[in-house]
């Protein structure tokens, strides 16, 4: 096969990719994409003698690396040995090309609580051998399925305002332009990234359709959708295999194939798969799904309002209601919502049914709405910070704030559209001295890359003023050294170390008294009072039982 010319994958600037570790890794030179489509094939061809197909996973960032380690580690169900032979390709950029090497040393390319991910990811390269890693596009000559995990992503032109944003599917797009000028006709292409409802029957079948033609391939592409549930933390390689998926294809034939590939490498024996119709139907699920979760928690966010100016403690109102079965899922907003894909997914949906389907009539109010609440939740939770330094005397651009937790949800270390970036963007812009310090995160690529990261001119700082010098905080990894000295303390996320963290603690830490600003119902009442004992103001989103306990220990007289 004639190699593909990859000069415009070749850097102009940067000849090296650096890992988060700090080890630098040169990128290939042109020369090198012959040689390694030569090792490729000469894999593929020893595992097809053993009867195992070749998968391709496109992206090997947050979901596709586990999901490669996944379907290399799957077996046949009768005879208990491996089926599939997998090749994670990864674009060579100095961004993301270390990813390759790491994976070709049996290292996981992404961090995780899940203690099985590393070994996951070793036993597949180094043990069974039937994981490998490549940066050339020409290993799709080779594959029987490509899996298709590449980010999509949904920028907002304003906060607070989701309708301003458009999708951006462009890395999707190149992608599968790539896949149909390589792949086999034969060959089944699963899109597991959340797309906008249509997408693979609007944007990617097209795309494979034109591509066969210039090739003189008359057959229909075999094109499925299959979205996939990740949740980060202890439980990350559980989400892939171990639950429940929904899926469809372009025609009968890819419904067949996308059934059988699914069947093969998850669970579904305890998790049944859902087969649906079309295409649109399975992305409309992952939308509506996040849509759904992230409406009911801007719905709380009006009531959180209401309790605070009212004397109410939310907390305890949703306490009492989930006693109820039917309402047993019911959770605190805490300081809006983040991770990747609940505060975009939404947004997808809105521009498909503008820019995809050409509908003009505005049918999304509630959607769009749920996501601006969820945006915007943590600036008032900067308005607590205020006030209750006001109450002790204080103001925050005289103040060093400490914000404990920096990820999107207890317990993992994913910062992604997290409720705290905006938090500390905004007390930033209110000129405070801002520390943070988060057990699961050593790097804030949000603030510390925020020039180039998620993408060059996407970054949330453009939406506050006085943000340049972010890019040098960082977080600290002793707790006692990053609460010494505040002047207020951010409980942020609910982390187990700041749920079990005593009011005493707290004080002997900081070595004074401070304004302690609880985001997430981490503080009971006990605990409240004790902290007015010590002399400190509280404040907390939907707490507003608080003063009510304020005036108890004061009119104590302690």
């Amino acid at each position: 096969m004639k190699n593909a010319n990859f000069k415009d994958l070749t850097p102009k600037v940067a000849d090296v990719s650096v890992a988060p570790s700090g080890e630098a890794f040169t990128l290939p030179k042109p020369g090198d994409y012959a040689k390694e489509f030569k090792r490729l094939e000469k894999l593929a061809a020893r595992h097809r003698k053993q009867g195992r197909e070749i998968v391709v996973v496109m992206g090997v960032g947050f979901v596709g690396a586990v999901m490669a380690g996944i379907v290399a580690d799957a077996v046949d169900k009768k005879t208990n040995k491996p089926n599939k032979f997998v090749i994670g390709m990864q674009r060579p950029s100095p961004r993301s090309f270390w990813k390759i090497p790491f994976l070709n040393r049996g290292v996981a390319p992404v961090e995780a609580e899940d203690p099985q991910v590393a070994p996951l990811i070793a036993r597949c390269v180094n043990d069974k051998k039937t994981l490998t890693a490549t940066f050339t596009y020409d290993a799709l000559a080779l594959a029987d399925c490509v899996v298709v995990d590449v980010q999509c992503d949904y920028l907002k032109q304003e906060l607070g305002n989701c309708c301003s944003g458009q999708a951006d599917i462009a890395a999707l797009e190149d992608s599968l332009r790539v896949i149909g000028e390589r792949i086999p006709p034969e060959c089944l292409v699963l899109i597991e990234t959340t797309v906008p409802p249509g997408t693979t029957e609007y944007v990617a079948y097209p795309i494979l359709k034109k591509a066969f033609e210039r090739r003189g391939i008359d057959a229909e592409p075999l094109l499925a959708h299959s979205y996939e549930r990740v949740m980060p933390g202890r439980e990350y390689v559980a989400s892939i295999r171990d639950f429940w998926r929904v899926c469809s294809g372009v025609n009968d034939t890819a419904r067949a194939r996308v059934s059988r590939f699914l069947s093969e490498v998850l669970n579904v024996e305890r998790f049944p798969l859902t087969v649906l119709d079309r295409p649109i139907e399975s992305e409309t699920c992952k939308i509506v799904e996040n849509s759904y979760r992230a409406t009911i928690l801007a719905f709380l966010d009006e009531w959180s309002l209401f309790a605070e100016r009212n004397g109410v403690d939310l907390v305890k109102v949703i306490s009492a209601i989930k006693v109820r079965p039917t309402h047993s899922n019911m959770i605190f907003p805490g300081p809006g919502i983040g991770g990747y894909c609940l505060p975009k997914d939404g947004g997808l949906g809105v521009w498909s049914y503008k820019t995809l389907m050409g509908y003009e009539d505005a049918i999304f109010k509630i959607t769009p709405l749920a996501i601006d609440i969820n945006d915007t939740r943590s600036l008032h939770a900067a308005e607590l910070v205020r006030d209750a330094l006001r109450n002790m005397g204080k103001i925050v651009a005289a103040s060093k704030v400490v914000v404990l937790g920096a990820s999107y949800r207890e317990d993992v270390g994913d910062t992604r559209y997290s409720g705290s970036e905006a938090l500390v963007r905004k007390l930033t812009e209110m000129g405070a001295e801002i520390g943070v310090h988060d057990p699961y995160v050593k790097h804030w690529w949000e603030l510390e890359k925020q020039d180039t990261y998620p993408a060059p001119g996407a970054s949330w700082a453009r939406f506050f003023r006085n943000q340049e010098g972010l890019t040098e905080l960082r977080i600290e990894p002793d707790l006692g050294a990053a609460l010494k000295g505040a002047d207020a303390v951010v409980l942020a996320v609910r982390h187990e170390l700041y749920r079990n963290l005593t009011p005493d603690e707290v004080i002997a830490m900081t070595g004074r008294p401070v304004a302690v600003i609880d985001c997430f119902g981490l503080l009971d009442d006990p605990a409240i009072r004790r902290y007015f004992e010590l002399g400190c103001e509280v404040k907390g989103l939907g707490r507003g039982h608080v003063k009510r306990l304020k005036d108890t220990v004061v009119g104590s007289g302690l």
